[in-house]
């Protein structure tokens, strides 16, 4: 992959003035602007059209014991405009057009901020330095963001406890309140929305974070302002006897050590710290500034990456029925998983916790045959995915990547890493590079959000950091609410691992939750439309063997969708209420809905998808959908381009239509 970029020297340009107080920086077309004021500290604010996003707010970082951006002399500051084309593998469109204008802001001592502008996107700055030396300390990062006016937020508040609140799985519901309602006892994880006035919407969140700790945020100084919140670099760990988890006793000084000396090197370039910037609730979804501020890709060659769906164990508890063996973690367990995903063209099938020892990756259990099972699924045009604690793998990396890839595994799905400080992202770009190397690929449960990992090593192909369906197995809480929210703001960073796909399916009052034998709350058809409404390039069956066979008709329109596409567009939406996602894949548009527990008629305006009329096919929540959540119809109808189609769905419902 290459990324085509167009450099206009014309708009590029010193600022008069080296030591002026004020610098300014607008997108391409004139719609977003930055202000940069430099005095005692850097400061920045935002504008879009009329009105503010960003008041004042100030920048710097603490590195070697001295403050950069603390009284800063400004040695030059230049425009430069870029426009161009990036291509994008496994994202949620085949390819992304960038325009923005840059404003770089050079500073004493081989110190820069940047600055860059979008059109369509957002804004965003991040630091370099030329200057810093190996083993160099970051002791603190200052990172304001003084929103104008009370606005209300969709606010993930971390689930760590006070003692140490950088320690979550990235995943909890929205508290949607003010912003002077912040908790002052809470850190929270990002993004985090913020609405303004006329529907304009602002995900704070971050890029390109690479041996570095991710961003929390915490309650700021102003009465409307959010500050960065930084875990240290871990002093102390120690590994649980049970899953070889990793648990933080002690933490250094500081946020984090430089591991290259950027003065002998290419600079050395801290996270951006972004603002997305959407007009309305549809543009969140398909916004691609997180990706498009990521490091490029350093694969080279894709081909060998084969992304698609994989039936899964341990949602469904390996409820196989009707057998004559006992089912469970076991050789004939996963030869029965294989044969279903043969027989229903499913590519992979995963072996999650119990495989191997838990603290031993390359120890496997006398239970499971894995040669035998390669040996079998390769007969069988499957490929095989092997579920690792990121600590374990991490162990023993070089030889598991040679020797799984050997047998002819294609992947790990890795959990637990439960952290974003220092050591947990330059963990995951290890594992990441070391899989590449051996044409594997990876899937990141149990992590934070994406962050641009999958740009620069697009064998990443999904990421956790979601309240998703295996919630269901434990927590009674709002499910339904949450699938028509997180589209919105945890969706614009990247792919989701939210697993759905459950056969059994439960009106509000009824469901339970349940941990052996799970189901998911709201309608068939919302589960089915869920693979169409969430990005999701390696996209699980939660459910088991079993119960896909008993539902062959709902099974083969799952696997008939696809998960990578050339296309995305949101018809229609508002968070927190529906949400109708258009996805191309060649010729054909597949169109999916969601629903919160109100019923809703949407109608669908397909001008700009086709012209005339076109044959389809729609899968739909039945008449009795609001009786019983199992009820769906599947029928052909035709859809003409002149005229809105009009589609219901119960109360927890959905739909997905595909378009020939």
């Amino acid at each position: 992959m290459k990324r085509i970029l167009c450099l206009f020297f014309l708009a590029s340009l010193a600022i008069p003035g080296a030591q002026a107080k004020v610098y300014q920086v607008a997108s391409p077309d004139g719609l977003t602007k930055v202000t940069v004021d430099v005095k005692d500290r850097i400061t920045w604010s935002v504008w879009h059209g009329n009105q503010e996003i960003l008041a004042p707010s100030a920048l710097s970082m603490t590195v070697a014991g001295k403050e950069i951006g603390l009284n800063p002399r400004v040695r030059s500051a230049k425009v430069t405009s870029t426009a161009g084309t990036v291509v994008a593998p496994f994202w949620r469109q085949a390819s992304i057009d960038e325009r923005y204008n840059e404003l770089n802001l050079v500073i004493e001592d081989g110190w820069s901020v940047i600055f860059r502008v979008y059109d369509n996107e957002g804004v965003a700055y991040r630091f370099q330095s030329t200057s810093v030396h190996k083993d160099d300390l970051v002791t603190a990062e200052l990172a304001e963001f003084n929103f104008a006016g009370d606005r209300t937020a969709y606010v993930p508040y971390s689930t760590g406890g006070k003692a140490n609140p950088f320690h979550t799985s990235f995943e909890n519901l929205y508290t949607v309140a003010p912003l002077s309602e912040f908790r002052s006892d809470k850190l929270a994880f990002s993004p985090i929305l913020v609405c303004f006035n006329g529907g304009l919407r602002v995900a704070l969140t971050e890029s390109d974070i690479e041996a570095y700790p991710g961003m929390f945020l915490g309650r700021g100084k102003g009465a409307f302002s959010l500050e960065g919140r930084f875990a240290p670099v871990p002093d102390k760990v120690e590994e649980t006897p049970e899953r070889g988890q990793v648990i933080v006793n002690s933490y250094t000084d500081h946020i984090a050590v430089i591991r290259k000396d950027a003065s002998k090197k290419a600079p050395h370039r801290f996270p951006w710290r972004v603002l997305a910037i959407a007009e309305d609730d549809t543009a969140l979804p398909v916004n691609n500034l997180v990706y498009l501020l990521a490091s490029p890709n350093r694969i080279g060659d894709v081909s060998w990456i084969k992304p698609g769906k994989v039936a899964w164990d341990w949602w469904n508890w390996w409820n196989i029925t009707g057998v004559d063996f006992e089912a469970g973690i076991n050789t004939q367990t996963y030869k029965y998983y294989i044969d279903f995903a043969s027989k229903n063209g499913i590519e992979y099938v995963v072996l999650d916790e119990g495989w191997s020892e838990p603290l031993d990756i390359m120890k496997i259990k006398p239970v499971v045959d894995l040669r035998e099972l390669c040996s079998y699924a390769a007969s069988r045009n499957v490929d095989l995915v092997l579920w690792a604690v990121s600590y374990v793998l991490d162990k023993d990396l070089e030889k598991a990547c040679e020797t799984y890839s050997k047998m002819g595994i294609k992947g790990f799905k890795v959990d637990f890493m439960d952290r974003d400080d220092q050591t947990i992202p330059e963990q995951l770009y290890r594992i990441a590079e070391a899989a590449a190397r051996h044409h594997m690929f990876v899937d990141y449960h149990g992590m934070y959000k994406p962050a641009g990992m999958n740009r620069t090593w697009p064998n990443v192909l999904n990421f956790e950091g979601i309240w998703g369906l295996e919630q269901m197995k434990w927590s009674d809480n709002d499910q339904v609410s949450f699938d028509v929210t997180f589209p919105y703001i945890r969706m614009l960073s990247g792919p989701v691992d939210y697993t759905p796909g459950a056969m059994r399916n439960e009106l509000k009052n009824e469901f339970k939750p349940n941990y052996t034998n799970p189901s998911s709350q709201g309608t068939r058809a919302r589960q089915v439309a869920e693979y169409v409404v969430f990005d999701a390039p390696f996209e699980m069956l939660c459910d088991n063997p079993t119960a896909y066979m008993k539902e062959q008709e709902t099974t083969d329109f799952i696997t008939s969708i696809p998960t990578v596409w050339d296309e995305t567009r949101i018809l229609k939406g508002e968070i927190g209420k529906y949400i109708v996602t258009a996805r191309r894949s060649g010729e054909r548009w597949y169109i999916g809905g969601l629903t919160d527990w109100t019923e809703r008629e949407v109608k669908l305006d397909l001008k700009d998808l086709i012209k005339g009329k076109h044959d389809a096919v729609l899968y739909g929540d039945g008449v009795n959908a609001r009786r019983n959540a199992t009820d769906y119809r599947i029928k052909s109808v035709e859809v003409d381009a002149s005229e809105p189609f009009p589609v219901r769905m119960a109360p927890g419902g959905g739909f997905v239509m595909v378009i020939d």
